[in-house]
């Protein structure tokens, strides 16, 4: 508040000192054999600052209330930012509680297994239509600290290996090209 109070005044005695130079200006062009009335002068100015103050004080109304409207409409969309992405993993959701109603009568886990990797895949295609990409084939490849981590490292088994991958703990993700989430590796040495 008081930055605003600060801004006013010195805005104001901008345009009084702007406002008294062009009044100094206006007094020098005019032919001095003139009779002006300083009365009539001084109602003059008073009125052209008020009408700038004026303009001022909407110009900066109207700032404010854009500069509100935005932040409303900024919080806004990133409340709602993921709702696609929701709306499109409730019929996941559903699929595994179908799933688990349907395995409490089901003997045979090769049909259970069966129904869960469908249901994996379902929601992989989801995240891939989002631009959500696993790392794959880490494996053998050289270690790169971008996009993975490294938890331990072993003797390599072979000479080929060393600074290599051999083992992914955790798969890594990348949403675009950003990381998502970093692939946990053991590297050898």
């Amino acid at each position: 508040m008081e930055n605003k109070e600060k801004l006013d005044q010195e805005t104001t005695q901008s345009i009084e000192e702007q406002v008294a130079e062009e009044s100094l200006q206006n007094e020098t062009e005019l032919p001095k054999n003139e009779g002006t009335q300083p009365e009539n002068q001084e109602v003059k100015l008073e009125a052209e600052v008020a009408e700038l103050k004026d303009k001022y004080l909407r110009l900066y109304s109207d700032f404010e209330n854009f500069r509100k409207r935005t932040a409303k409409e900024r919080i806004d969309l990133i409340k709602t930012a993921s709702e696609d992405v929701l709306k499109e993993l409730i019929p996941v959701v559903d699929d595994f509680e179908r799933a688990f109603k349907a395995s409490e009568n089901e003997t045979d886990a090769a049909k259970i297994r069966e129904g869960n990797q469908l249901i994996f895949h379902k929601l992989l295609r989801i995240l891939e239509s989002k631009g959500l990409k696993s790392m794959d084939d880490l494996v053998g490849k050289p270690f790169d600290a971008d996009t993975q981590e490294a938890i331990t490292q072993i003797p390599a088994p072979s000479e080929d290996l060393k600074g290599a991958v051999i083992d992914v703990v955790e798969k890594g993700y990348v949403l675009g090209e950003k990381v998502v989430r970093y692939a946990k590796v053991v590297t050898g040495a």
